[in-house]
């Protein structure tokens, strides 16, 4: 048995050899390529100075060399902070100097962010892998793995010891590290991968980023279960298409949106996708009209899962040999239980079908939040309970339906939003004097931040203006999609904006981006 993800490469080179592990563009690289490469990444970290439990970052798109650095960061002991490409360079400071990361690995993709960086993180040494040479202070990836290598021993690493922070914005703005052990991941692999079966008769075709909870467990299910993996850089829809019946894939993993966009895209794109046999969903809810128009396109099942970072992949989805639910977000995986609880009384479970939180307990949930006990005490109790956060209900049988979000989040086509962390950036711009942000509905996207926003006396700056400041502190999605210019917002009798009462100041004064 495995006892940590750096296992994972080696364990599928004795098994697959040199099949086919990971297809991205015009490079093919096996099982054996990847164990090979892996290795002489840890050895050119090691040789960096990275011992056990150091931090080492990852802002990179999809590409090979994310998961040769994701793996060989793991095989040298370190703890992998994977972070999304589109944050911006203050967000990815804030969340290196957090964790105290000693390596921050960045893509050629965007050099304006790599010189940002060396100015912004004088602490860090940066890595830089890709085409183009890299400026003073960065280290190329290329050079560091010119080195000796091939074999690495990861004998001393403990299963139980933390492999990941990953981190997941909360309430108050500013974002919290998830600390997953390399159990919590590997059970969540083993666990969801039994319930889909895969197999290594399977090709998988995916756009998630694999800084994404999601992306990360099609990653590492792909490699643990001996799968080719077709990753694409960014989601297309008539690449996907193409790309699945080009390498007959038989499994399709994607947000609500891009099922959105391939349905539309599928007639002019007239691909043969007769070779997949399940789709997955995750990310945010479907309506059952489009799961049914999804699998009318596919001619095989699109089986719904719900997860969180917190749990490091899945929580809930279905297993495809049993009863599907159509709605439903499953039942949770194996070995681990969930129950609807009060909203007003975490301690009280809810009987049958009734509305409550959303709780998860069980082996794949995280040790707690990286150096923040008092929020790791919010959401998971004595007993182990993580509430998620998440408005529920349970049927008779135990399948489990999502209503509605306990907190204010917003989801964009799967990205998670939080209207507090836009607030504090629109509310320091020197023109504003308050602001709230909501959701407002979105056809393909399933909803938008929205910023109301109260201007001082005598100002009147652009929604641009607006905007430009916006996204000089926030990743492209969450920049607010529509703002309004208001007199007041609905507030409490203690001064509480009521987020709930935004969609009541809607006008046609509205500016859409």
């Amino acid at each position: 048995m495995l006892r940590s993800l750096a296992e994972v490469p080696a364990e599928a080179a004795k098994k697959y050899g040199e099949k086919p592990a990971f297809v991205f563009e015009d490079r093919v690289a096996t099982f054996a390529a990847l164990e090979r490469e892996t290795n002489r990444c840890a050895a050119a970290f090691v040789s960096l100075g990275i011992t056990s439990g150091d931090r080492i970052t990852l802002y990179a798109g999809n590409c090979w060399e994310w998961v040769v650095c994701y793996y060989g960061a793991l095989k040298a002991g370190a703890v992998i902070n994977p972070v999304n490409v589109m944050l911006t360079v203050e967000e990815v400071a804030f969340i290196a100097k957090n964790c105290a990361t000693s390596i921050i690995l960045v893509s050629s993709d965007h050099p304006e962010n790599v010189a940002a960086l060396v100015k912004r993180c004088p602490e860090q040494r940066l890595v830089m892998f890709g085409s183009e040479i890299p400026p003073d202070g960065v280290l190329s990836f290329d050079s560091l793995l010119n080195g000796d290598g091939d074999s690495f021993s990861t004998d001393s690493l403990d299963s139980e010891a933390v492999c990941t922070i990953a981190y997941t914005s909360g309430t108050t703005g500013y974002p919290k590290g998830a600390c997953l052990t390399h159990s919590n991941i590997l059970l969540n692999v083993a666990m969801s991968s039994l319930m889909h079966a895969r197999c290594s008769d399977d090709t998988v075709v995916s756009a998630l980023p694999f800084s994404h909870v999601y992306g990360n467990i099609v990653l590492n299910s792909a490699i643990q279960c001996g799968m080719t993996l077709v990753a694409h850089r960014r989601f297309d829809a008539s690449a996907a298409l193409r790309s699945i019946e080009e390498h007959r894939a038989t499994l399709f993993e994607g947000v609500p949106t891009m099922y959105h966009y391939m349905v539309n895209a599928a007639e002019s794109a007239n691909c043969d996708l007769s070779s997949v046999r399940l789709c997955t969903v995750g990310g945010q809810t479907m309506s059952i009209a489009k799961l049914q128009e999804v699998e009318r396109l596919f001619g095989c099942p699109l089986i719904e899962l719900w997860g969180m970072t917190e749990l490091g992949g899945l929580g809930t989805t279905f297993a495809v040999t049993g009863p599907q639910k159509q709605g439903s977000i499953g039942v949770p995986l194996p070995y681990t239980k969930v129950r609807i609880t009060d909203l007003s009384d975490k301690s009280k479970t809810v009987s049958t079908g009734e509305t409550g939180e959303l709780s998860i307990q069980g082996p794949i949930v995280m040790k707690g939040y990286y150096d923040n006990d008092s929020a790791t005490r919010e959401v998971i109790d004595e007993q182990g309970w993580l509430s998620t956060g998440d408005v529920a209900w349970m049927d008779e049988e135990g399948f489990v339906y999502v209503i509605d979000r306990k907190n204010d989040m917003i989801i964009t086509a799967g990205y998670n939003i939080y209207p507090a962390e836009l607030e504090r950036v629109i509310s320091s711009h020197p023109d504003v004097v308050m602001v709230a942000v909501g959701a407002i509905n979105d056809v393909d996207k399933g909803e938008l931040a929205k910023a109301y926003i109260v201007l001082k006396d005598g100002a009147s700056p652009s929604s641009e203006s607006i905007l430009a400041h916006c996204r000089n502190y926030l990743a492209p999605y969450k920049v607010p999609r529509a703002i309004q210019f208001v007199n007041d917002l609905p507030k409490t009798s203690s001064g509480k904006v009521m987020r709930r009462r935004l969609h009541e100041l809607d006008n046609s004064l509205q500016v859409a981006i």
